[in-house]
């Protein structure tokens, strides 16, 4: 049986930091390219504008990380990371939270689990944003906040990854 991981983006790359889940996919990709093995696939797809269109992507992966720009409040540039569970499992998600999108992950997850297309485990990896103006280029703190986001989405894919 074949491991599967699916890295998503979320965002627009023309609403400023609402861009960073690209930007952070784009950072990991080639690194999921060289974790390929023998019963192992790990992919990183998007960025979608729209929750419903990790529908088809991130059906019945091993582990789909998603990751986005979101508003808690807290600095921009923080990093916070939510496991949302898996098919059966219930959602810890921090109600401060919100995506910048009408929907949300956690609720196309509902519907994935509902139709019976639910990866086994989903986890959000979100940064903060600051600036949601329209735009290209992400703000300073949210470009810095890069690097930590891509070795937390690496850590994820990692830990599903058989050993050699």
């Amino acid at each position: 049986m074949t491991a599967r991981v699916v890295v998503a983006a979320m965002g627009n790359e023309y609403r400023r930091d609402d861009g960073v889940g690209a930007a952070v996919v784009a950072a990991v990709a080639p690194l999921l390219d060289e974790l390929r093995a023998p019963g192992f696939d790990a992919t990183g797809v998007g960025p979608f504008g729209d929750p419903l269109d990790l529908l088809g992507p991130w059906d019945h992966a091993t582990l789909a990380v998603v990751v986005d720009a979101v508003r808690t409040g807290a600095a921009p540039g923080t990093v916070v990371v939510v496991d949302l569970g898996g098919p059966g499992g219930s959602e810890a998600v921090d109600r401060r939270a919100s995506s910048t999108h009408g929907l949300g992950v956690a609720g196309a997850l509902r519907l994935a689990r509902a139709v019976g297309r639910a990866p086994d485990r989903v986890v959000a990896v979100g940064i903060e944003g600051g600036d949601f103006g329209n735009g290209t280029g992400l703000s300073e703190a949210v470009d810095r906040a890069v690097g930590e986001a891509a070795a937390r989405v690496l850590d994820l894919v990692r830990s599903v990854r058989p050993c050699a």
